[in-house]
């Protein structure tokens, strides 16, 4: 592999651009395609870039270009976009949610496994200086036994969010947990492992003919250690968001991780030292008239150049079956709530061979 990367993008909405930025960093952006022809056309032209309206023109007219795709478009297309990917030979960085279901996710680690490719997906919140901390004190059992954990996510969305847009559809969208608070779902697992949902409570309060599920959850259950979990979200906290938390109560400590989007210590009692000297954390992603994560992609981008280019210093801190272990435990709760999942991913065994070849 060369000493510059080679990147395509896949969708060019809002994110895309941050992804494409940080790009320039590490090697070059070569393709972007988006079935909005200008918006593909206007991102390619900032960066001297190829445009297509298909991802598939772009893998088969780049075939043998590109090192890394980057996945950037609506949440239902991310398995077939990520599995194209790979069987054309690259890498792939999809944004989160990984898929909406355990089975497709999994076909997408089998693609990759099978060509030999690298499958990662966004979790740039573990990069958070408090959630690093704390993933730190768990690691090394400051805390004792975990005895409950409490989740809260509590942010806006207006109606304006999800006007002419993809957001909003069970299609493309898939739900609140998947679109606003995965993340939060996949640092719950990265902290105390699988989360079994014992009861849920769904609701859309506010957006009814806006969107097609819920905007309001309730959930209570149990990790594999042992301990009790609540999950309380909602994305109708009035004007702006408000607040995203993890609370964790252990036998040697408590401690809590908060502000807006899990990147403030708001809380500690612990038996031995405190933590302190925490870093600033990067702000958080600004998409016009709301706000998103936190803009740690460059972390993401550091650690994905180390690996590939294999200087050293690269570790990704997150695996792709981590990724999936967090679509099981939102698909379990929306299965508890009614609902039912088909694959994304059709007659997943004919796509096993490479395309374009």
């Amino acid at each position: 592999m060369s000493k510059t990367l080679h990147f395509g993008l896949i969708g060019c909405g809002r994110i895309a651009a941050r992804h494409a930025s940080i790009m320039q960093q590490h090697g070059k952006l070569m393709a972007v395609c988006d079935i909005d022809e200008p918006r593909a056309l206007s991102l390619a032209a900032s960066y001297g870039a190829r445009a297509f309206a298909h991802h598939e023109q772009m893998l088969q007219a780049m075939e043998g270009q590109l090192d890394v795709v980057a996945v950037c478009s609506p949440n239902g297309l991310h398995p077939i976009h990520s599995i194209h990917s790979l069987q054309h030979g690259c890498h792939v960085l999809c944004e989160k949610p990984m898929a909406f279901t355990l089975k497709d996710s999994e076909a997408m680690m089998e693609t990759a496994a099978l060509h030999g490719k690298n499958l990662w997906v966004v979790k740039q919140n573990r990069y958070n200086p408090p959630v690093k901390a704390v993933k730190e004190l768990l690691s090394e059992n400051k805390l004792g036994r975990i005895l409950s954990v409490q989740l809260n996510c509590f942010w806006n969305r207006p109606a304006s969010y999800y006007e002419h847009s993809w957001k909003g559809s069970l299609e493309l969208d898939g739900g609140t947990l998947y679109t606003q608070f995965s993340h939060f779902i996949d640092l719950l697992v990265w902290f105390f492992g699988p989360f079994e949902p014992a009861h849920v409570q769904l609701a859309n309060l506010q957006h009814q003919g806006i969107i097609e599920f819920e905007d309001t959850g309730i959930v209570s259950g149990k990790f594999a250690c042992g301990a009790l979990g609540s999950i309380h979200y909602t994305v109708n906290a009035y004007r702006q968001n408000m607040e995203g938390s993890i609370t964790i109560f252990g036998e040697k400590g408590t401690i809590k991780i908060g502000g807006q989007y899990l990147n403030e210590l708001d809380y500690q009692q612990l038996e031995g030292e405190p933590i302190s000297g925490l870093p600033a954390g990067n702000p958080p992603n600004q998409y016009g008239n709301y706000t998103g994560s936190m803009s740690n992609h460059p972390e993401v981008y550091e650690a994905l150049a180390g690996v590939l280019l294999q200087n050293g210093h690269g570790q990704m801190l997150n695996t792709s079956a981590e990724a999936a272990a967090a679509v099981a435990v939102i698909e379990n709760i929306y299965c508890m709530a009614g609902r039912s999942f088909t694959s994304l991913v059709p007659g997943f065994n004919t796509l096993q061979q490479p395309l374009g070849h």
